[in-house]
């Protein structure tokens, strides 16, 4: 595969892993009973979620993964997992806070998978697949890991609709001759803008069962119910 285009910056990939694992930690401050954690667990969460992503960009674009090319990646995600857990007193009772949160780490990883799918030269499609992909894929370990249902997989708030939505917009602002940087910009914020409001007004896909709720109705009313 040939060079990039561009590449994104370290600082910005680095951000994006150290938010991830905060993210990580105040996850991890939710579970009770058998389900505690202790530091260890906590930093494997944190590198769950802020590595994640990275990870599987990466293997989709057929490139070394970034995060295992400096010793920085591992460094931030850990210790900024760390640090949420020291500080999840405070953070959890700043709910507004861990949705903003969320929602900007969602955009930063389907921004940063989108552009660098793009500076590979993918093709817009298979490179908006590849940000979202980038978007859910921590969460998705950090649920497959901790033997959770996998979030994405269930009706609930909009973060794989928002991360779809940020990263069309990169490429469509890219396909117009805009600076990647600024389209990047744009998606994260569209993508935030989306999980908030889909928090706030719980906004979600309708689910499966709804779309044949009179046939399957219809269909079990046939059924004999046997009582003891």
């Amino acid at each position: 595969m040939t060079e990039p285009l561009f590449t994104i910056p370290l600082w910005a990939d680095l951000l994006g892993v150290g938010l991830g694992g905060i993210q990580g930690a105040m996850f991890a401050a939710g579970f009770q009973g058998q389900r505690r954690l202790d530091w260890l667990g906590v930093a494997i969460i944190g590198i769950m979620i802020g590595m994640g992503g990275g990870l599987i960009r990466d293997l989709l674009i057929g490139q070394p993964p970034a995060t295992l090319q400096s010793d920085w990646y591992l460094v931030t995600a850990v210790g900024a997992a760390l640090l949420g857990m020291l500080l999840a007193g405070v953070f959890n009772r700043l709910n507004t806070l861990i949705v903003g949160l969320d929602a900007v780490v969602i955009g930063m990883f389907g921004a940063f998978g989108v552009s660098k799918a793009i500076a590979f030269g993918i093709p817009p499609v298979p490179a908006v697949f590849i940000g979202v992909c980038a978007a859910v894929g921590g969460g998705a370990l950090r649920d497959m890991l901790m033997g959770l249902p996998v979030a994405i997989m269930h009706v609930g708030s909009l973060y794989a609709v928002a991360a779809g939505a940020g990263c069309t917009l990169i490429v469509i602002m890219h396909a117009f001759g805009l600076s990647i940087a600024v389209a990047a910009i744009a998606g994260i914020a569209l993508t935030a803008v989306i999980r908030v409001l889909a928090v706030i007004y719980d906004v979600s896909l309708p689910e499966q069962r709804r779309l044949h709720r009179r046939k399957v109705a219809t269909e079990t009313g046939m059924i004999p119910i046997i009582k003891p």
